[in-house]
């Protein structure tokens, strides 16, 4: 069975010609031969070919000449250059036109077979490549950020503005709202969708080892280095650079960050050679920066270098006109990735959905359905289907002060009222969340850290 790949190859000499056609079709290739450049080159017009092995020395057209004219046309195509003249001057000048790779007279046969295998493994990362790429480009398209709400509709024109530029970008939103997706949907629908995306989470790795992440070492810079290492930057270069959770960040570190920003170049830990950058830095983080920069724990020239362009993302709780929307679609994204059949939500389920508070937003959302769908007996999701916290999730009422007196005649103590209904409405939220802090002061829209000082400040002082 022959092999798929076409061969061109091009040589004056008809012996040399046949003997290299018979060698290649007996490795099951599909072979065209051209005795001259003008033949090859008509017969690249007709046929795409894998590989172009031509002589150096032709008549007509020299093998330089057919190698510029067919990375022009054909840029994937590689090219292997047969010479008799072995000087390091005709190596050079091939190379740097984009040659593969070159053979010198008398040929040895299996080392060109060799350099064939070698330019054909290498077409085939290149089409994976290429088709990962198109893949990746499909799955983070804008339209692939689901949502119809103003919330929204005012992020999906703020990235349209952006994708086109180099911008530094700073994404704020709470865990779970797709952070890193909106960062991917920059990147690979920019200019530099062909080049690295590279992610790190600044809050996942010890401040100790986050430098050598971030830019790389040398070998013997300290104990553990072995052998030099490109760092997360160096691995973005040409292309995009998240730089998630940048809130947790060492001040130390922040300076350094700075620099790179500056200078757009970096040094390894413990090397002196400074290494110029290309490349797009985004960072997102869920923390409150401009609190941050005021007390002291982030710098405020990084602040404003990060902060070209913010781009907010909602919390679910705040575009509750797409939660049905979301459900669906992680509905259907689930039913086809764990093969089964088409489901519907029943809409006692939707309306849960639509009251939660969400404090794990998208996330957290995609998970709720994915657990649905696995364990649903049927093909209709009901409420008793959700996690057991949505069968409390009930509409909210229309005022949150029933039950507690109104403003009396004779006046009252502002400050002992407020701080009643404070104790009243941390009680129902701990009600509602079964006890949960974190969820009862997402339901308070304050952090659990607040909520928690509250409740010391709440309690009976210790005998």
């Amino acid at each position: 069975m022959k092999n798929q790949f076409q061969i061109l190859i091009v040589e004056d000499e008809a012996p040399s010609r046949q003997a290299l056609a018979m060698l290649l079709k007996k490795s099951g290739y599909e072979i065209q031969v051209a005795a001259n450049g003008e033949e090859a080159m008509e017969m690249t017009n007709k046929t795409p070919f894998d590989i172009v092995i031509t002589d150096l020395f032709l008549p007509g057209l020299s093998g330089i000449e057919i190698l510029k004219r067919v990375k022009k046309k054909a840029p994937e195509t590689h090219v292997l250059m047969i010479t008799g003249n072995a000087s390091a001057e005709t190596a050079v000048e091939a190379m740097k036109e984009g040659a593969f790779d070159y053979i010198t007279k008398p040929i040895n046969f299996e080392k060109l077979k060799l350099l064939v295998a070698k330019a054909l493994e290498k077409s085939l990362l290149l089409a994976e490549n290429s088709y990962l790429r198109q893949q990746l480009r499909g799955k983070y398209r804008f339209e692939n950020i689901i949502g119809t709400s103003l919330a929204m509709q005012s992020l999906f024109s703020r990235m349209e503005k952006v994708v086109t530029t180099d911008s530094t970008v700073l994404i704020l939103g709470e865990s779970g709202t797709g952070k890193e997706l909106v960062a991917k949907a920059l990147h690979f629908n920019g200019s530099r969708r062909e080049k690295p995306f590279v992610a790190i989470n600044c809050a996942a790795i010890p401040a100790e080892l986050l430098e050598s992440e971030l830019f790389g070492h040398v070998r013997g810079s300290f104990t553990g280095a072995f052998y030099d290492k490109a760092g997360k930057f160096e691995q973005a270069n040409g292309g995009t650079i998240l730089l998630d959770e940048i809130g947790t960040m060492p001040l130390h570190l922040q300076t350094k960050l700075l620099r790179v920003l500056q200078d757009h170049e970096i040094e390894r830990v413990g090397g002196n050679k400074r290494i110029a950058l290309n490349v797009r830095v985004i960072s997102a983080t869920n923390a409150d920066l401009e609190k941050e920069v005021r007390e002291g724990r982030f710098r405020e020239d990084l602040f404003y270098r990060l902060n070209v362009i913010p781009i907010h993302l909602p919390a679910l709780r705040e575009r509750r006109e797409d939660i049905a929307l979301l459900a669906r679609h992680f509905l259907s994204k689930n039913c086809q990735e764990l093969k089964r059949p088409k489901m519907t939500i029943d809409p006692k389920a939707i309306a849960a959905l639509e009251h939660y508070l969400w404090p794990g937003n998208v996330r957290e959302m995609e998970n709720v359905i994915e657990r649905s769908v696995t364990l649903a007996e049927g093909e209709v999701i009901h409420l008793e289907d959700l996690p057991p916290q949505f069968s409390a999730a009930t509409p909210p009422r229309a005022s949150g002060l029933q039950g507690l007196p109104e403003l009396p005649p004779e006046g009252l103590d502002l400050e002992r009222y407020l701080a009643h209904l404070e104790r009243h409405l941390i009680g129902e939220a701990l009600k509602l969340s079964r006890g949960v802090k974190a969820r009862a002061a997402a339901l308070l829209g304050i952090k659990r850290t607040t909520l928690v000082e509250k409740l010391k400040r709440s309690s009976p002082p210790a005998r």
